[in-house]
């Protein structure tokens, strides 16, 4: 094979160079947005400045490149053939001898490409911008929400203290019916505190906040404190005019320690994680060795016999076959209850620390999955490029269509199916239901014998996704059908022979009178003649035949009232009140299938009644045109229309 770099080459990469910047683009806004759509509640409120924010973005950014870059190959790749089927370039390079793959070659060149530097992304740039991501997450969750207090209900964001207040005025920023319960240790030790109005300021350090209260009291308990011996003052009571209390209120932004991140899989890259899971996989055989030690001792001790010897004793036992059951019957009714109480506790005991042990043996198990689920994420997220790239290639070399319109919705399409896919596998897998290397392959194994198929279709320029040739597999199935639309000629070089055309047109109504004479079309057709017994019916054919005949020669006129009343002639369906199907075995299948023959047999009547009907028209519509015809054009007497 010849892989010099030809100008088709050259001319399909700029092609396609082009519209994948620009769907590049596009495909990280859309998922920046929907990511930011997810967070916007702890984003919003929090009084963040200009330079976290843009942290966030840009490590939001990186985080989703690899996730744009598939959907952006599908998408580019569908306008880019699409474009050229439409414009009739494909058809062209076709005609030159050039193949289909011969064509995806240089783009194939530039998906692997693409490919391996996603999997360099997800493997040097995507740990670190997750982890970034995920610590300025945990910080902003934990940063304390701008003060902005509602009216009518309890604000507890301030630490220690709920606030009530009753009416704010948003010009002055004054605070009306004021009421503050104050925590320090426990509820007992809560202050009240009720003021006719107030205002709250933050410091300058944004590490306090100033609360200024106008005519208010101050209820407090005093017994924690030092008068708390004193039986005459238990508690506190000050009426005041103006007050000024201090609250602490940290409005800064702290980032978050990022040690607690450690076992984050998402910010490690395939070397770490592999190390991440020989450690964790040490560890949990560590565990898992202790806590079989356990169980053998459990199992195996006995009070009075020395340990080395407890197998022997409970062998030795179970091989006399004592009846413990008479044994216990001895004892007395205080002792039953006393060993009853015994063992109750023990088998308590030991189903607590079998469910501490499975809860600490699961998340082992979980922090591995999550690992295993990153690694083989990283593999399958690059592979996707190549993936969507045989699919949108040979999609647009079939469809045809360019644009925005048309590959927009089958891209959306594709990528909802590979999305639904991926990330029910994911969850099946994170929860251990599934193998990791099935649900983390799933969408992948689905999607890649369609995407051979969709490959094979188009380099062997099958109709199989033809919207024309479905649409008219679609209308016959239903039995819709096109009105006939015959428009006038321009140019006409022959004139109809309207005298042989209206004498014709008798004739045909007389040969529709006699078929509907011998065939009963209103009523329903005979079982054994439809699904196992079929006759064609000739004289139908040979009706519509010489009907279109007519019509044809008729289409040559000038008369507008010839032409309007041939358009309304109906297209006859000759073989559908027949039988089902064309060949005689499927109409046997359908009728030993009972649903699909009832099915079939009611469409079937249909169709003869809808005959019915149009034989009907065709003899009024003949009637109308050869009454036409012999009144004003035949024999020189043809009026203008």
């Amino acid at each position: 094979m010849n892989f010099r770099i030809k100008k088709l080459d050259i001319f399909i990469v700029r092609q396609f160079g082009l519209l994948f910047v620009g769907t590049f683009f596009i495909c990280q806004f859309v998922l920046m947005m929907q990511f930011l759509w997810r967070y916007i509640n702890v984003l919003i409120g929090k009084g963040l400045s200009l330079e976290v924010m843009a942290q966030f973005l840009w490590y939001m950014a990186l985080m989703l490149v690899p996730q744009a870059l598939p959907l952006a190959i599908l998408l580019s790749s569908l306008i880019t053939f699409g474009n050229l089927g439409e414009s009739s370039e494909l058809t062209a390079i076709k005609s030159a001898g050039i193949s289909l793959m011969q064509t995806f070659r240089s783009l194939i060149v530039v998906s692997m490409l693409i490919c391996v530097g996603s999997f360099y992304f997800q493997n040097n740039v995507g740990p670190n911008a997750n982890l970034k991501i995920t610590q300025l997450l945990i910080s902003m969750k934990q940063k304390s929400p701008e003060l902005e207090i509602p009216e009518g209900i309890f604000y507890d964001g301030i630490p220690n203290s709920n606030i009530y207040v009753q009416k704010k005025d948003l010009k002055t920023g004054k605070l009306y019916g004021i009421m503050i319960y104050r925590m320090t240790n426990s509820f007992e030790d809560a202050a009240i505190i009720l003021a006719d109005s107030g205002m709250l300021q933050s410091t300058a350090e944004k590490k306090h906040l100033l609360l200024t209260l106008w005519s208010g009291e101050w209820f407090e308990n005093m017994q924690s404190q030092e008068l708390s011996g004193s039986a005459s003052v238990p508690y506190r009571r000050e009426s005041f005019i103006a007050k000024r209390i201090v609250l602490d209120f940290d409005g800064d932004f702290n980032m978050a320690d990022a040690a607690s991140l450690s076992n984050d899989a998402r910010g490690k890259s395939l070397e770490q994680i592999y190390h991440a899971m020989d450690s964790l996989n040490h560890t949990y055989d560590s565990v898992g060795r202790a806590f079989y030690q356990d169980a053998k001792r459990l199992y195996y001790q006995s009070p009075v016999i020395a340990s080395n010897d407890s197998a022997k004793a409970v062998k030795r036992a179970l091989a006399k076959n004592f009846d413990f059951d008479k044994l216990v019957e001895k004892e007395s009714r205080d002792k039953k209850r006393q060993m009853l109480g015994d063992a109750m506790s023990r088998v308590q005991n030991e189903l607590n620390d079998l469910e501490f042990k499975s809860m600490m043996t699961k998340d082992n198990e979980r922090l591995i999955r999550e690992h295993e689920i990153e690694a083989i994420n990283k593999f399958t997220l690059a592979l996707q490029c190549l993936l969507f790239f045989f699919i949108g290639a040979p999609l647009g070399a079939i469809i045809r269509k360019g644009g925005l319109g048309v590959p927009v919705i089958v891209s959306v399409f594709v990528f909802i199916v590979y999305y639904i896919l991926d990330n029910v596998g994911y969850r099946m897998a994170r929860q251990g239901t599934w193998d990791v290397w099935f649900g983390k392959t799933l969408a992948l194994g689905v999607l890649l014998p369609a995407t051979v198929f969709i490959t094979y279709k188009a380099c062997k320029d099958s109709m199989v996704f033809n919207a024309d040739l479905w649409r008219s597999v679609f209308m016959r199935a239903l039995g819709l059908r096109e009105k006939r639309h015959i428009a006038g000629k321009e140019i006409v070089i022959q004139e109809p022979d309207y005298q042989t055309d209206a004498a014709q047109l008798r004739r045909i109504s007389a040969a529709v009178a006699d078929y509907a004479r011998k065939h009963n079309l209103k009523s329903p057709p005979n079982v054994v003649k439809v699904f196992f017994k079929y006759e064609p019916d000739h004289e139908i054919e040979r009706i519509s035949e010489q009907l279109e005949s007519v019509i044809e020669d008729l289409g040559n006129t000038r008369d507008r009232q010839v032409m309007h009343e041939i358009n309304h002639y109906p297209v006859l369906a000759v073989k559908a009140h027949t039988r089902p199907f064309e060949k005689p075995w499927l109409n046997v299948a359908s009728a030993i299938c009972l649903p699909l023959g009832a099915f079939f047999y009611c469409r079937m009547w249909r169709f003869r009644l809808r005959l019915y009907r149009d034989l009907q028209v065709v003899r009024n519509t003949n009637s109308s045109i050869a009454n036409y015809v012999e009144k004003h054009l035949v024999g020189g007497k043809r009026e203008t229309q």
